[in-house]
């Protein structure tokens, strides 16, 4: 009988650790990228006004955008609402599949890590190290397979108003069709890969420790509220794990997308607010040059206003793609066990 009892506990185990696997039927994969796509396109939205004022200070020398409060009023002054939304369509058409993709890889990876883990160790649980391998692999998938669309967006952001770019002799793109069709036509498509290398190496903490720290500190909450899941935590308590995750993965990966942004307009001067400016061999002469003539505090042009748009914005994309897949009731969740 013991030994009946033994078999059965065990089989049980295993049959509650293989149904935490992600699956991979049409119904499962469609509600986990619906819930992704839309969670990214929601959160960047929110956050729009902070993400152009960002990249503008990451890429330009005017004194206008060096306060968060200074060039948001310096944008709203010149260019109106639409100055604070400039980009925000081309954004939102690479950070829904972005999203979407990088929600869906990471569930996928990071049970695929466990799984080569239990290989070892039967025993072996969701973990830290675990969760922070599986969203450095999404993150990476994610950002590559829209690589391109996110290069157009920044130069979409950045650009000059029409009338600017009329007086330096420039041309506006129209769009994100134009960007490509002109862009391709001029540059090649090999610059629609500019400061690819950055971007991979800097989305792998950032991405990687947005996952974990957040998985992590979710459980840690469901413990200390004595919870049965983290199904069960509040929207708030979501948003302040979200949070803490943004904070801590932006500033470890933020001179990598600084380096990243330089990249993408080096050498270009249609309609942009770095006309005239350096042109960088590639990553380490961006890192060379940049702290030569700038300083290091050059690395973290734009974190101040990026700390207040990164902690709202992934704290929003956690808790929406939480609630949606409670709404959707997909097969695929993370979990401890």
């Amino acid at each position: 009988p013991t030994a009946t009892t033994t078999t059965a506990a065990t089989r049980a185990s295993a049959s509650a650790r293989s149904s935490d696997a992600p699956s991979l039927t049409f119904a499962a994969i469609a509600r986990s990228l619906i819930a992704g796509g839309v969670a990214g396109g929601v959160s960047r939205t929110a956050v729009a006004p902070l993400e152009r004022l960002k990249i503008l200070q990451q890429v330009s020398s005017s004194s206008a955008y060096n306060g968060v409060y200074s060039g948001l009023s310096h944008m709203w002054k010149t260019e109106g609402v639409k100055g604070l939304f400039k980009g925000n369509g081309a954004n939102c058409v690479r950070i829904v599949p972005n999203s979407a993709v990088k929600f869906f890889c990471y569930e996928h990876m990071a049970h695929g890590l466990l799984d080569l883990r239990r290989t070892f160790d039967k025993d072996a649980e969701m973990d830290v190290l675990t969760r922070l391998g599986g969203g450095a692999g999404a993150g990476i998938v994610a950002m590559s397979a829209t690589y391109p669309l996110d290069m157009i967006r920044g130069r979409l952001t950045v650009q000059k108003s029409a009338a600017d770019a009329a007086k330096s002799g420039g041309a506006n793109y129209r769009g994100i069709y134009h960007a490509f069709t002109v862009i391709a036509q001029k540059e090649g498509f090999g610059a629609f890969y500019k400061g690819w290398t950055p971007s991979v190496i800097g989305v792998i903490p950032y991405v990687g420790l947005n996952f974990a720290i957040y998985e992590t500190l979710k459980d840690q909450t469901v413990k200390m509220q004595g919870l049965r899941s983290a199904s069960d935590l509040s929207v708030f308590a979501g948003l302040v794990c979200g949070g803490v995750a943004g904070a801590v993965g932006q500033t470890v990966a933020y001179p990598f997308d600084v380096c990243r942004r330089r990249l993408q307009v080096s050498g270009w001067v249609q309609a942009g607010v770095q006309a005239g400016g350096p042109v960088y061999t590639g990553m380490f002469d961006c890192f060379r040059r940049t702290v030569a003539e700038e300083g290091v505090s050059a690395l973290f042009h734009g974190l101040s206003a990026n700390y207040i748009k990164i902690m709202p914005s992934i704290a929003i994309a956690f808790v929406v793609y939480d609630q949606l897949k409670i709404i959707l009731k997909p097969e695929i969740k993370i979990s401890a066990g």
